[in-house]
């Protein structure tokens, strides 16, 4: 298997246009092994939403703590918990999900630092990729809902790809939950004032894609809420 290391070295390697083509065509076959198995472990595991949030948050960070809590109550609403499966909030959602005798699941990715999967994810639940739109592909998939706390750029990336497939239309909505009003409210004034009012980018109804909650009850209750005008059924 090529680490991304690899990869990276390999690109500016010198190489004849045959060799180019030749080695994308086989790297079909990788990508073709990830979908599969994402889709073989993922296909049955019911209804799960997708906590996303830094890797880096510390464990005594109130963020973390939140995290854990929604997860735990998520479980107890029956749900199961879907994370990058890497440290920080991932962590904590897994442990929550654990400490509720929930499902917890773990769509971990391979890098050179800082992502390992954590120790609170179920063992049969575990998948690592190395192809990051493989792995968002399976985040859509099989989310029955995002809760995304404070994080970086693979959080935003996260977000924003589902906000942009719910707003074409190339998905059905589904419930997305920014935890912490004072952490996304300079994004959110942005996108109020230059995306919308400023440039019109964006249309008013696409504010209504997501919401901003503070506390862990308003989090879960808010996917609870979503669901009640539907039959909570396994997603396969």
């Amino acid at each position: 298997m090529e680490k991304p290391a690899d990869l990276i070295k390999d690109a500016f390697e010198p190489k004849t246009w045959h060799e180019i083509h030749t080695t994308d065509s086989w790297r079909v076959f990788k990508i073709i092994s990830e979908l599969v198995e994402g889709f073989e472990k993922l296909a049955r595991i019911g209804p799960c939403v997708s906590v996303f949030g830094s890797a880096r948050t510390h464990h005594n960070d109130k963020y973390y703590k939140l995290a854990e809590d929604i997860a735990y109550k998520l479980t107890q609403n029956g749900y199961g918990v879907i994370t990058g499966g890497g440290p920080g909030i991932m962590e904590a959602a897994n442990k929550g999900a654990i400490r509720g005798k929930g499902k917890s699941v773990g769509i971990n990715i391979d890098l050179p630092f800082e992502q390992r999967p954590n120790s609170y994810i179920d063992p049969d639940k575990l998948i690592t990729f190395d192809y990051f739109f493989v792995r968002k592909l399976m985040f859509m998939k099989y989310a029955q809902g995002f809760i995304v706390l404070p994080g970086g750029f693979g959080t935003f990336d996260e977000l924003f790809e589902a906000i942009t497939l719910i707003q074409t239309r190339k998905i059905g909505k589904f419930p997305i939950i920014l935890v912490g009003k004072k952490y996304w409210k300079g994004l959110i004034d942005w996108i109020k004032e230059e995306m919308l009012a400023g440039e019109e980018n964006i249309s008013h109804d696409d504010m209504n894609l997501f919401t901003l909650v503070d506390t862990s009850d308003e989090a879960v209750n808010s996917i609870v809420k979503f669901y009640s005008r539907y039959l909570l059924s396994p997603n396969f």
